[in-house]
């Protein structure tokens, strides 16, 4: 074969794989929600939103957990490949509980910057799967993974609906909305919750998904050590453990629920929204659109 014919073969076959992606979407373009909630590390995006992930799932939207860093570094006893096919492992087990799917980025762990490289990644992400919502960390976290996931996605905001910019995928047609997951850090701007879920009815779906991660809770991921271990309840009882996990998980998401209180009374009315248990909080986003509560409530379709 010529060299001329190699070429364009090489081409068409490389334009053919580019459009896999979307002639694989063009199947399921059912009306359904999509979100994509982004996290630093396996396990941020189920800890921050899966029980809201899973009430999505449950109404049939499709949602996609990523991680934008392979993990490679949490724990205080192993790293590397091994470490990191561990922690895919385990989310891919938590994800299918949640009903989502899962994108572990191959980006080690402790050393994501924010490249113009790496928000072409994420605007990609967000692109490939026609996002309605997107979710991240807010860009003021302590972590630098996580401050730079915030700082990522607030840059591919914008950049999502323009055309030329990685122009090898379809452009967003609509911005979606952009939302933070919450953290307790006061500055410089403290998390306000712009919208609670009440993860009441979901909460041990939640749990039983988080329990399939014990690299990071029952062995104390990065900041974990023998000392810790011994503490917990030992891999054999597993009853005990998940107790163990659901007084942490309890108090994590009660205090969700409690500094979240305006906002379950605004979208679950005064007697519901006071009732509520257990919750998962989300902040809108400076950037993107801004909805209205009627607008939300299409979104967020749990809402009464």
């Amino acid at each position: 074969m010529k060299l001329s014919s190699l070429l364009s073969y090489a081409t068409a076959l490389l334009s053919f794989t580019l459009m896999l992606p979307f002639t694989a979407h063009a199947a399921d373009d059912d009306g359904k929600l999509r979100i994509i909630v982004f996290g630093a590390h396996p396990d941020d995006a189920q800890y921050t939103s899966g029980g809201t992930a899973a009430k999505w799932a449950k109404l049939g939207h499709h949602v996609k957990l990523v991680s934008v860093t392979n993990g490679d570094i949490g724990h205080w006893q192993s790293a590397g490949g091994p470490l990191a096919q561990r922690r895919l492992a385990e989310v891919k087990k938590a994800d299918a509980i949640v009903g989502a799917e899962t994108l572990v980025m191959d980006i080690h762990d402790g050393e994501l910057v924010p490249t113009l490289e790496n928000r072409q990644k994420i605007i990609r992400a967000i692109r490939e799967w026609r996002a309605d919502i997107v979710i991240a960390h807010r860009p003021w976290d302590y972590h630098p993974d996580h401050r730079y996931v915030g700082v990522l996605v607030q840059d591919a905001a914008f950049m999502v609906t323009v055309p030329f910019v990685c122009s090898d995928v379809p452009p967003l047609k609509k911005n979606p909305l952009f939302l933070y997951s919450s953290d307790g850090f006061q500055k410089p701007y403290p998390f306000k919750a712009d919208i609670a879920v009440s993860v009441d009815d979901v909460f041990d779906q939640k749990l039983t998904a988080i329990h399939e991660m014990p690299s990071q809770h029952y062995e104390g991921g990065t900041n974990g050590g023998e000392e810790y271990a011994a503490k917990v309840p030992p891999a054999s009882d597993v009853a005990a453990r998940k107790a163990w996990l659901r007084e942490r998980w309890e108090r994590r998401q009660g205090g969700e629920a409690k500094h979240s209180r305006d906002a379950l009374i605004k979208y679950y009315g005064p007697e519901k929204g006071a009732a509520v248990k257990f919750a998962e909080a989300f902040e809108i986003c400076e950037y993107g659109r801004q909805p209205t509560v009627e607008e939300i409530k299409v979104l967020f379709p749990f809402f009464p």
